[in-house]
């Protein structure tokens, strides 16, 4: 058991007789240029680990930002390490933090202490040595359900994120378990209730998060926010919660011991509210929404403004023949008319008959607990509210009826918004409205600091229009809507030392304000040739320093939508100003970037058009066409001793079920990680891609075939690259937070990470 001690700006851990003392970086404060004095940097300890391999025991283990002096040719000046196995001192390293003890014992326990006489009280590493070549942590997967239309279903590990949630420098894991019948927003169905487990690294289930009948099972739907947010060294979990919602802890047996709902407000209770409520909609529910819908539809906010037909039979393309306001009989007559006719008759995907398993009604709240013993922390209302089922979000508009769709599109992330404290950022919306809130954690209380909502897109009529593409109402925030992603980026685009939101086609900045939307003239060969016209949603982006020879950052995405300008297109961060790019008038699902070949300077970028299987191409970051072979689009990791890129590749659909591997562009096959899987069907994404334990690369994180555990594969190429802990870098360090969002996406530093670094621009962590 470590004993954590916490004083003003440090934390002394005593662990296993040895006294260690590590300082909090960038505590705040305000630098002489102005800017804000750095974030604060995780504590974290020498994150050893030794791998059996054929030509010995490999071991890899961190240096600390604050270790960092300078830099060389071959990377960052820091402390030299000695290496002992067991008792015996076997090697000094200078040049990098890895070692191959070619001599090397599986059976033996290996030490890394940093040398010089400064280093005294510095953290030394202990590791025994991974057998297998990987290391699990076992998981208790939970029991399956039945869901009210009778359908079985079981649970499957999904994503995972990492934090530190009882201050001893080592990372504990939270993992997302969906049930088999876990669905996309946009296909009906019941699903089972989603958990989200906190374990150690040994295996022990800390807690539990059951986000009980009212809270959706889908990439879509919970976004969970681990982080050290109120910066005392732990980090908490926040995440989208609903009534129902509660804790389960264990005992030593891992038996239940309590279970304790988050606390609703004292406005919800008075109103009758309760943790017993189920909001799940049966076909018959949703009949009976419609119905009460049109019952309220003269009181409409938008029909009272003359922005929207008198009549739901005008909104539906009929002649008026009901009086208003309107008699159940009626209603129940137009919504039985709108589910058998009307909406088939827009296109024969719509079976409203069948609408089941949504949650279109009922409270919804914002939850921090407490990461290690999972104690609800606090709990406020989830902004923006969903106001209806979709009928503002443009979910009738369409000829694909979809009732809560796009108003159920969430996201969520962390950004040091002011430049030293972390906060937490929640997304509602993308294809129409889009609205971010980001909050701050006090330790007792969530306090939001601002909220960018661009305002619904207007529509003459809810039941047909083409809402995508268009300006919400907001007058400053309005050219936000239209342009998020399923996913989003914090980055400082502007260099001012504080975090924007990338998102999508246009970036937030750091105090809520809209920095830009990108939009550009319509191609010739679209149908909106010659217009202005917005970039658009798409389903991948990727924000980093990709161009050694451009300032800043850059932002590689790929766009849906056939009107869209490009169809792939690399912006400049701060600006939006496209630099290069393509039209490809359909879309573009996936897009990917990665120094995969160090012949080429920078990092290069490809995309592919999925839907129809073509290749859009392999581009250098400046723009240059390689040719017309491009890696997969799944998942990079840098994993090569060169710092490379590589990509992952794997799937477990319904059809098709492949083993994870690590694929060099040049290389081919460097890992098969059989016995495990990825996640989320043809996205083929790990549990997690971070820099978790050891140097600098990234740690391949799987769940096993069957869920029993989470696999963790670990890099065992020698390297002569000496680099800190990625997770030292505040860009990575919350886009590892970030990357369960949604179409997880990889994290990057906020400087070029390529075989070809330019070690002078990588900043020294203060």
């Amino acid at each position: 058991m470590t004993v954590v001690q916490r004083t003003l700006g440090r934390v002394t851990a005593v662990a296993a007789g040895v006294s260690v003392l590590f300082l909090v970086v960038g505590m705040g404060g305000v630098a002489a240029d102005g800017k804000p004095g750095g974030p604060r940097a995780e504590v974290l300890d020498r994150g050893l680990v030794a791998v059996d391999t054929k030509e010995g025991v490999f071991l890899s283990w961190r240096l600390l930002g604050d270790e960092v002096t300078g830099h060389s040719d071959t990377g960052m000046v820091g402390p030299s390490f000695a290496v002992y196995r067991d008792e015996e001192r076997i090697a000094t390293v200078d040049d990098s933090t890895n070692h191959l003890d070619e001599d090397g014992d599986p059976d033996a326990r290996y030490t890394v202490v940093p040398t010089g006489q400064d280093r005294k009280g510095a953290p030394q590493g202990q590791a025994s040595v991974r057998a297998d070549g990987h290391y699990d942590i076992p998981l208790q997967k939970p029991e399956g359900g039945v869901t009210p239309a009778g359908e079985e279903y079981e649970y499957r590990a999904n994503d995972a994120s990492v934090g530190d949630v009882d201050g001893d420098g080592r990372y504990e894991f939270v993992v997302k378990w969906d049930p088999t019948n876990s669905k996309d927003v946009s296909q009906v169905g019941y699903t089972g209730n989603a958990y989200v487990d906190t374990y150690t690294l040994d295996g022990e289930l800390l807690h539990r998060i059951d986000l009980g009948v009212n809270i959706r099972a889908g990439a879509h739907y919970t976004q969970f926010v681990v982080y050290d947010l109120d910066g005392d060294g732990r980090s908490e979990i926040m995440l989208k919660t609903a009534p129902g919602t509660r804790t389960l802890t264990y005992d030593e047996q891992g038996g239940q011991a309590a279970a304790e709902y988050v606390t609703m407000p004292k406005k919800d209770r008075k109103a009758g509210y309760s943790h017993e409520d189920d909001y799940r909609l049966s076909a018959e529910g949703y009949r009976e929404h419609l119905v009460e819908t049109f019952l309220g539809w003269h009181e409409h906010t938008e029909v009272r403004a003359g922005h929207w037909p008198e009549t739901v039979e005008e909104g539906l393309g009929e002649d008026p023949r009901y009086g208003y306001p309107l008699k159940r009989e009626d209603a129940e007559a137009l919504a039985d008319f709108f589910i058998d006719e009307y909406a088939p008759g827009r296109s024969e995907r719509n079976d409203l008959r069948a609408f089941e398993g949504f949650i279109l009604d009922g409270p919804e709240y914002l939850t921090v607990f407490d990461g290690e013993s999972g104690k609800e922390l606090d709990t406020v209302r989830y902004e923006p509210g969903r106001g209806d089922d979709g009928l503002m979000w443009g979910d009738y508009a369409m000829s694909r009826i979809e009732p809560g769709n796009r108003v159920d599109r969430f996201l969520a992330g962390v950004a040091y918004l002011d430049g030293e404290s972390a906060s937490a950022v929640f997304a509602r919306g993308y294809y129409t409205r889009s609205a971010i809130a980001a909050y701050d954690f006090n330790g007792k209380k969530i306090r939001k600091r601002w909220l960018a909502d661009s305002g619904h897109v207007p529509m003459e009529n809810p039941f047909n229009d083409s809402p995508h593409n268009k300006d919400g109402t907001d007058p400053k925030m309005g050219a936000l809507a239209s342009q998020g992603f399923h996913h989003m980026s914090a980055a400082d685009v502007d260099g001012d030392g504080r975090q924007e939101i990338v998102y999508g086609s246009a970036t937030v900045d750091d105090d809520g304000t809209l920095l830009y939307s990108s939009t550009g003239e319509g191609h010739p060969d679209s149908e909106v040739s010659g217009e202005e016209v917005k970039f658009g949603h798409g389903d991948a982006m990727h924000v980093g320093d990709f161009d050694p020879d451009r300032d800043g950052l850059e932002i590689w995405t790929v766009h849906e939508s056939g009107t869209a300008p490009y169809g792939y297109a690399m912006r400049d961060a701060a600006t939006g100003e496209f630099l290069f790019g393509g039209y490809t008038g359909t879309d573009t699902g996936r897009g990917m970037v990665g120094d995969i070949d160090p012949d080429v300077p920078g990092v290069e970028a490809w995309s592919s058009v999925t839907h129809t299987g073509e290749r859009t191409g392999l581009w250098s970051a400046k723009g240059g066409y390689l040719g017309e072979e491009t890696p997969g689009t799944n998942m990079g990791i840098r994993w090569a001793a060169d710092m490379t890129t590589q990509v992952i590749e794997g799937i477990d659909t319904e059809d098709r079920t492949e083993a994870p591997r690590i694929e060099g562009w040049r290389r081919g096959t460097l890992l098969t990680a059989d016995g495990t899987l990825t996640n989320n069907g043809t996205k083929g994404n790990p549990s997690l891609v971070a820099d978790v334990f050891g140097d600098w690369r990234e740690e391949l994180v799987l769940r096993t075939e069957d869920s029993s555990a989470l696999r963790i594969h670990t890099s065992t190429e020698v390297t002569d690259r000496k680099l800190y802990t990625l997770m030292h870098d505040p860009q990575y360090r919350v886009g590892v937070a970030t990357q369960q969002t949604a179409y997880n996406q990889p994290a990057y530093p906020s400087f070029m990470l390529a075989s070809d670094t330019d070690w002078s621009a990588v900043p020294v962590p203060e």
